[in-house]
């Protein structure tokens, strides 16, 4: 399952975490320009002061023309502010949408999905900074979704995580909304001083005409971090 757009691997003594394809990119950038370069020839030159001039009055139309449209403009502001009130926040809300694996997950502030998943065989993907990526894929329908949760979180463990110790820290039965499946979740230390704990959580979801394979990766694994990735992967409707 060789792939160029396969992450790299914790195990491989980088500092970086593993799903990060743009930081070769990113470290080539140059710095930005000074901020008066942007910074018109009128807003560095200046001439000689003109002559003040007598201050002209309105013609009354003209006054009340201009109070119209400032009037008119305070209307149209307030009404878009009562349209964004009425609608709802969820509407509002940033989805992961995928067609082909028939799966959407609303996405907290700061998240972002991604045009084009990072590991081969995945559909969709978002993540959230460089350290948490959330990815999903279509599925054939188990047999045993026990077993079918553990060989994929074992693939992904091996292809992702390379990990010197894999504990299991979760493996249960799931219900969310019309889904019902399995999940399965490892936690990744390693020897080196580099790559600190990672964790990877695999959830296999069936729900009338489809299954789907929802995998979520972290590093570092922390406790906030973990609860809010699960908070996300939970949402999946």
């Amino acid at each position: 399952m060789e792939d160029d757009r396969r992450v790299w691997p914790p195990g491989s003594h980088d500092s970086d975490p593993p799903w990060n394809p743009e930081l070769r990119r990113t470290a080539k950038r140059s710095l930005p320009a000074s901020p008066s370069d942007s910074l018109p020839p009128s807003a560095r030159l200046y001439g000689a002061p003109a002559a003040p001039r007598r201050p002209r009055r309105w013609p009354r139309r003209a006054g009340a023309l201009l109070a119209m449209i400032v009037a008119g403009g305070l209307v149209a502001g307030l009404a878009t502010v009562v349209l964004r009130l009425a609608v709802p926040e969820q509407a509002r809300t940033a989805m992961l949408i995928d067609a082909t694996a028939a799966v959407e997950i609303p996405l907290p502030e700061g998240w972002r999905q991604d045009p084009v998943p990072p590991v081969t065989g995945f559909t969709s993907a978002a993540r959230h900074g460089l350290e948490v990526l959330v990815m999903a894929r279509p599925s054939g329908a188990p047999s045993d979704a026990a077993k079918a949760t553990a060989e994929a979180a074992e693939l992904y463990s091996r292809l992702l995580l390379h990990g010197d110790r894999v504990s299991v820290v979760e493996d249960r039965p799931i219900t969310i909304g019309p889904y019902v499946g399995h999940t399965r979740s490892l936690r990744a230390e390693y020897k080196d001083v580099v790559n600190r704990p990672a964790y990877l959580r695999v959830m296999l979801l069936t729900k009338p005409g489809r299954t789907a394979v929802v995998v979520g990766l972290l590093q570092p694994d922390e406790n906030t971090s973990r609860q809010a990735l699960d908070t996300v992967m939970t949402s999946v409707r």
